[in-house]
């Protein structure tokens, strides 16, 4: 019997086309928010992107004839638990980083005076980039891909795919950009795991949020190279490689060594699972 390209031998269509579709959807949407951004000279807005990519992916998932659930997880009490317990998680994530380089006294802070005028807008830009990150590498392109190659070959091609999308921060910061290459790798790998775990987005929104807040808004350090001042100012005592530098907490070698223990952590981590999951 001839392989049918497009059906598999369930009579579905290929997880091949449903990533090529999402893609082409995805496109379709965002032409015109990058034309207008283009001419008016402003970026498209973070929220926007989500907004767009979860439109994207509902739109998938309704041609799939597939629950809402299914992409995002149930939204019930288990899956505000898991948000909390990521926020937790992610917070911890750059927060025991900082810890160690506060007890050698490599980094030292100060209170910055206006960090109420900044605060509200940099927490809703890195709320929406976290979200639009996950609904489009924790999304439908990865639980097809995980649905087609399995979950690793998936992980693989996902971490590749986000290191990729912060190339331009990574070619700046020079040698310290293998560094910061691979955290930003494993740290997919993480948030991967997290959705892997729990079937939801939930658990790998509040790592990634919660990550980024508390290594900008809370502690000052850059994200992922990008200034994000707030309530704290850090002042670095030591070489790049040990507190990040201007790039954060993510090109040094204390937030590399803690988030490859939290990736170890959570791939040893088996839930139970109920009748219902």
């Amino acid at each position: 019997m001839a392989l049918n390209p497009f059906l598999n031998p369930r009579g579905k269509l290929r997880n091949g086309w449903w990533v090529a579709l999402f893609f082409a959807i995805l496109t379709a949407l965002l032409l015109s928010l990058i034309l207008i951004s283009r001419t008016s000279e402003t970026g498209v807005p973070h929220w926007q992107q989500a907004a767009i990519i979860l439109v994207a992916s509902l739109i998938c998932q309704a041609l799939r004839r597939r629950p809402i659930a299914e992409l995002l997880g149930a939204f019930d009490s288990k899956w505000l638990s898991q948000l909390a317990i990521g926020l937790a998680l992610g917070a911890a994530l750059m927060a025991l980083p900082a810890a160690f380089l506060a007890a050698g006294s490599w980094v030292t802070w100060r209170v910055n005076a206006d960090w109420t005028d900044a605060i509200g807008a940099t927490l809703l830009t890195l709320a929406a980039a976290s979200a639009a990150e996950e609904l489009l590498f924790r999304g439908f392109l990865f639980q097809r891909l995980i649905d087609g190659l399995g979950a690793w070959p998936a992980q693989l091609l996902i971490a590749a795919l986000f290191t990729l999308t912060h190339s331009d921060a990574l070619a700046e910061i020079g040698p310290l950009a293998y560094l910061a290459g691979a955290n930003i790798f494993v740290a997919s790998i993480l948030f991967g795991l997290a959705y892997l775990r729990t079937r939801s987005l939930a658990l790998p929104l509040g790592l990634h949020f919660a990550a980024n807040a508390m290594q900008g808004p809370a502690l000052g350090f850059g994200v992922s190279g990008n200034d994000a001042p707030g309530l704290l100012t850090p002042t670095l005592h030591a070489p790049d490689w040990l507190t990040g530098g201007a790039f954060g907490l993510e090109a040094s070698v204390p937030g590399f060594v803690c988030v490859l223990v939290m990736t170890s952590a959570l791939w040893l981590w088996r839930p139970k699972r109920t009748e219902t999951d």
